[in-house]
């Protein structure tokens, strides 16, 4: 059987089950199996395949089939121009995600007055409270003071590993990036990852329910916690469901990890400080009554228009 025969066989056996992007998996799965490049792969469509790389191929495509997601097969997942190691013990960074990096780059370029007009970093649409306004102008003259980033519930270290990345191609210093998680399978891939992307890494990271073991205060704590409602998580596709149901279960109605956020965030904020969180399309209202007691309230929508990322400040009296 030759390259080109192997992908039709791959491809129909998708297909006839149902899965989302046949022909896409088949060849990111040929291309896995045989080590070669998508043009590889084309060039030598009519090359012979050996029987141990068809049985390793065919192996592969009953597993998408039965459910496992191909970024566990290749242990690959690209997020923000970078390459992630996945495995079972981590969710895959998905797309809508970098919407919540972009913005936590846009904040620390606020703070450490990178940007032309600080009031890039609001919704010009939104109203904004002037003192707040003026203690930020306080906070950015302030350049002597590392600035100290939380990304709580880190996972596969993407978060992380994305902004430390974008800092370093733009020579921003004076950073300090901190990364926690309650897993330490999870926190072996995030270093991992942190390593691949960067060997000189500076990501501190700390194993963490939480705030349990965090013991300082930050300018920005980012998140994407667990924010599915518990009984939902049997009607996600085979796909998601074997990814961990530790970083999928936010309690029975989904919102239990930004109770706690909102409950306990507050004590590990510098003043002015920011609190950004990932959300699910259908918990805007929910998520910003939660913080009441926070200001400069916002929420931005992803490329699909889903309501995605929930942005706070903790306000000055707070201190």
């Amino acid at each position: 059987m030759n390259i080109q025969e192997l992908k039709k066989v791959g491809v129909e056996e998708l297909t006839k089950n149902n899965i989302d992007d046949a022909v896409i998996k088949a060849n990111i799965l040929l291309q896995f199996v045989l080590k070669m490049d998508k043009a590889e792969v084309m060039i030598n469509s009519e090359n012979m395949v050996n029987e141990n790389s068809i049985e390793e191929y065919l192996s592969y495509i009953k597993e998408i089939v039965n459910g496992k997601p191909i970024q566990y097969i290749t242990n690959n997942q690209s997020f923000m121009g970078l390459n992630f190691y996945v495995d079972e013990n981590v969710l895959i960074p998905q797309p809508d995600t970098e919407l919540l990096v972009e913005e936590t780059i846009k904040k620390i370029r606020c703070i450490l007055g990178l940007e032309e007009n600080l009031y890039k970093c609001y919704n010009q649409s939104e109203k904004i409270e002037k003192n707040n306004i003026c203690a930020h102008e306080k906070r950015v003259k302030r350049t002597d003071e590392k600035i100290k980033i939380l990304d709580l519930c880190t996972g596969s270290g993407a978060i992380a590993v994305a902004i430390e990345n974008y800092l370093e191609k733009n020579s921003i210093k004076n950073i300090e990036i901190y990364a926690s998680d309650i897993s330490t399978e999870a926190l072996r891939i995030a270093r991992k990852n942190a390593i691949i992307n960067n060997e000189n890494t500076h990501i501190r990271f700390i194993k963490s329910d939480m705030f349990e073991n965090i013991n300082q205060k930050f300018d920005i704590i980012v998140s994407n916690p667990p924010y599915i409602e518990r009984e939902a998580i049997t009607n996600l596709s085979k796909e998601v469901q074997n990814e961990p149901h530790l970083a999928l279960d936010g309690g029975v109605d989904g919102l239990d990890f930004y109770r706690l956020i909102a409950k306990e965030g507050k004590n590990y904020l510098q003043e002015n400080g920011y609190i950004l969180l990932e959300i699910g399309y259908n918990q805007k209202e929910s998520v910003s009554k939660m913080f009441g007691e926070y200001s400069n309230i916002k929420c931005l929508k992803d490329l699909s228009g889903n309501d995605r990322v929930i942005e706070v400040q903790l306000r000055a009296m707070e201190k």
